[in-house]
């Protein structure tokens, strides 16, 4: 029950701004994670928790049948009329990555970026993108390193947000080979491969703006808190990112890991 209330949090949360202005500041990411699973025209790709579409769109531009599922209702919304402004024809639907509605091994390819990760019952999730790929499909991940970059961001915002509920895994141990291996393992063949999509900005003021408009997590987080607590964990954030200035202005480090696996 913890998790299914946790869920209905999230699945309002991640809509709560403009979240398609995000990707572009992961584009490294998204581009490596594309490349890597190189759908075919006429392949079925599932884009678990596909957020406003940013991979699908990607995908689907390949000439694959395209669909993607999202917890939040809002995101999927925006991802259909981007599709429908780029002339893309995505079955995109709202949906849980624990408890997917396709039948099994109905995909040739299953992808999620920095998506399915959030989940928080991991086993569910792993279960889940075994059962829905095909034997012999493809499975892409990209998932944030639990060394640095996104996960060190998360910390600043964590003083300031309630625990989670008891057992809910981190997003961030999806960052970890052999925690992958561990929950993938016996249903894919797996490979990796690394990278970095650094945030970038000019000035610590300008990411703490980005985030706290566009990532339903900080959004939400700035917007239930007091305004002293609100303004305490602006100034924690803005000076956190402060700390990656360099001469061109902020770069943070943002490492990443790419899990490539073909279901057995």
């Amino acid at each position: 029950m913890a998790f299914e209330e946790l869920k209905k949090k999230q699945s309002v949360m991640w809509g709560t701004g403009p979240y398609e202005r995000l990707p572009e500041h992961y584009a490294p990411l998204l581009e490596h994670l594309a490349t890597a699973v190189a759908p075919h025209p006429g392949e079925r790709v599932l884009d678990v928790a596909t957020g406003t579409g940013a991979l699908a769109t990607r995908l689907a531009r390949t000439g694959a049948e395209v669909a993607g599922i999202d917890l939040a209702p809002a995101l999927i919304e925006t991802a259909k009329r981007l599709a429908k402004e780029d002339n893309l024809s995505i079955d995109f639907e709202v949906g849980d990555a624990e408890n997917l509605p396709y039948a099994d091994g109905a995909f040739d390819v299953v992808v999620s970026n920095v998506g399915a990760i959030f989940a928080p019952d991991h086993k569910a999730v792993a279960k889940e993108l075994a059962r829905v790929t095909r034997p012999g499909g493809r499975l892409g991940l990209g998932n944030w390193s639990p060394e640095g970059g996104v996960v060190d961001m998360f910390k600043v915002m964590a003083k300031y947000m309630p625990p989670p509920p008891a057992g809910a895994g981190s997003a961030f141990t999806w960052g970890n080979r052999e925690y992958v291996e561990e929950m993938l393992g016996d249903t894919f063949e797996l490979s990796f491969e690394t990278g970095d999509a650094p945030q970038t900005g000019s000035s610590g003021e300008e990411v703490w703006e980005l985030f706290s408009t566009v990532y339903g997590p900080t959004r939400t987080l700035a917007a239930n808190l007091e305004p002293e607590r609100r303004e305490q964990l602006h100034r924690d954030f803005a000076d956190f990112f402060e700390g990656y200035r360099t001469a061109e202005g902020i770069h943070q480090p943002r490492p990443y890991l790419i899990v490539f696996g073909t279901r057995r």
